[in-house]
């Protein structure tokens, strides 16, 4: 389900429409709970028993994963890597060989994981407005590799490729609210100098008159994740989506009077933003192997319009170029209408010395305002480091691993999710009867919404496939899917490793 950033061009306000996440925020033990209490009582210790099995071998399919995952990474690790390389004494064609599978297993935990490449849209969404960020922020592509994500898309291609990914990719999870109040003096003073900017040059004739609301803001963005209802936010009408509104000064009726009052904007984040790059290999670099350090880095709660702050090998920032164009223009216009004094009325100093300061004063609010843009981005920088950003490296690897295995975790997350997927579509074709993949998935959602107050996008392929993996439903001719009875569901996965430690720890404290 597609997302909209939809502006209302009267209200002068942005407004973000979010489709569903395919994610089940109901806690694994209440929601088994759930379902065996709406199961007669001669079958509800079967069906626990099925849970509890189910879950032990979806663990056991997943740590593999994760060993080989964290293998890889030894060699590609910035910390100490390039050693342990050099150690294993590969050939350049094995590392790439290597360097591919950690990616393609990285991305296959992070896809599990509700993680999406942000897309060009997305980017092109969360660029049109501003924030706290007032400068803009490039990427220093020299000091980046290029060859690794180009040969991995290639190798395992995808829908669509987002314009940067030859760089870095940034993989995005769930959506939030940040909201600041200060009294943004210097950004109420920009505003409004822009303003009374735009209406010169329209008196003067030398701008068109154009849409307050800039045409990429009302691009389409593939934002299918669930967020939480913040007071700011509304339902539609599907009960499906939810609305977030962007709050900027830019929207604000804006005064004299309004400059030293506090103001409090509001702007979506991502709730979890994931980076991953490689650094461009140093000429002198010691290792024929060149430099294959990955570097992955975990942020927090990054808003949209800030989201410059996550990118790698940042350029330092400077003055826009729109600054420039008002400034040349400013000195062509202020010196014309100075010398032009002076020639008409030679006495009248005074209009001109106006004329001049007014110039001067312009001159001083650019250098001024791009002074507290650089502080302040300075500010954000430091805050992203300590504050936003949860790990690096083999950090944030085991960050996904702990994610995906432990049970108190409160954010769905790839094991708990797939868990309860499995669990709740083998519940509907036991309950319910043969169902296609269609209707399985419209009555697993009816049935989270009714009993659990759940509003999400079920993933009904994957519990399907699950289910398939472990022998407990089959498919008949009509493309029906059909399960095996609780009894027979337990014969065939038999006993888990997990109930002959239990059963171990029992006897032994017998």
């Amino acid at each position: 389900m597609a997302s909209t950033l939809k502006p209302n061009m009267t209200a002068k306000k942005d407004i973000m429409r979010i489709g569903r996440e395919a994610v089940i925020k109901t806690m694994k033990p209440k929601l088994i709970a759930g379902l065996a209490n709406l199961l007669e009582d001669d079958i509800d210790k079967e069906f626990l028993l099925l849970c509890k099995r189910v879950e032990a071998i979806v663990r056991a399919w997943y740590l593999l994963q994760f060993e080989e995952l964290m293998q890889l990474y030894a060699w590609f690790d910035p910390l100490n890597g390039a050693t342990k390389l050099e150690q294993q004494k590969f050939s350049p064609s094995q590392v790439d060989k290597f360097e591919l599978r950690f990616l393609e297993i990285l991305f296959q935990v992070l896809a599990k994981s509700n993680f999406k490449i942000l897309s060009d849209d997305e980017v092109e969404v969360a660029n049109s407005g501003q924030y706290l960020l007032n400068l803009p922020i490039t990427v220093n592509v020299s000091q980046l590799d290029t060859k690794l994500f180009t040969t991995y898309f290639n190798s395992f291609p995808i829908s669509h490729v987002p314009k940067y990914a030859n760089q870095y990719v940034i993989f995005r999870r769930g959506i939030g609210i940040d909201k600041t109040t200060d009294y943004f003096i210097m950004q109420k003073l920009d505003v409004l100098v822009s303003r009374l900017w735009t209406w010169l040059l329209k008196k003067c004739r030398l701008s068109k008159s154009s849409s307050t609301i800039p045409d990429h803001a009302q691009n389409a963005a593939d934002l299918n994740e669930e967020i939480e209802p913040f007071n700011s936010l509304g339902r539609s009408n599907s009960n499906s989506d939810l609305y977030v509104e962007r709050i900027r000064i830019q929207n604000m009726k804006l005064s004299i009077g309004t400059l030293l009052k506090r103001t409090t904007v509001q702007e979506p984040t991502f709730d979890r933003m994931i980076l991953v790059y490689r650094k461009s290999t140093p000429r002198k670099y010691p290792s024929v192997l060149g430099d294959r350090a990955i570097h992955i880095k975990h942020f927090k709660n990054i808003p949209m319009a800030d989201m410059e702050l996550v990118l790698p090998e940042k350029k330092n920032p400077s003055l826009t170029p729109m600054d420039w164009i008002k400034f040349l223009i400013s000195a062509f216009i202020g010196l014309v209408a100075f010398s032009g004094t002076l020639e008409s009325h030679p006495a009248d100093i005074w209009v001109a010395l106006a004329i001049l300061g007014g110039f001067v004063g312009y001159c001083a609010k650019i250098y001024f305002t791009f002074q507290a843009n650089l502080v302040e981005y300075q500010n954000l920088i430091t805050r992203s480091m300590y504050d936003k950003q949860l790990d690096s490296g083999k950090g944030t690897l085991l960050h996904l691993c702990d994610d995906v295995i432990q049970q108190e975790v409160i954010i769905s997350t790839t094991f708990l999710c797939k868990i309860k997927e499995v669990i709740i579509a083998y519940f509907i074709l036991m309950t319910k009867g043969k169902a296609t993949l269609h209707d399985l998935d419209f009555l697993c959602e009816q049935l989270l919404f009714e009993e659990f107050q759940e509003n999400c996008d079920f993933d009904v392929t994957d519990a399907v496939q699950k289910l398939e993996r472990l022998g407990i439903v089959t498919k008949d001719s009509l493309g029906r899917y059909c399960h095996q009875s609780l009894r027979k569901a337990n014969d065939i996965i038999g006993v888990t490793t997990d109930e002959l430690v239990e059963t171990t720890q029992l006897q032994y404290q017998d």
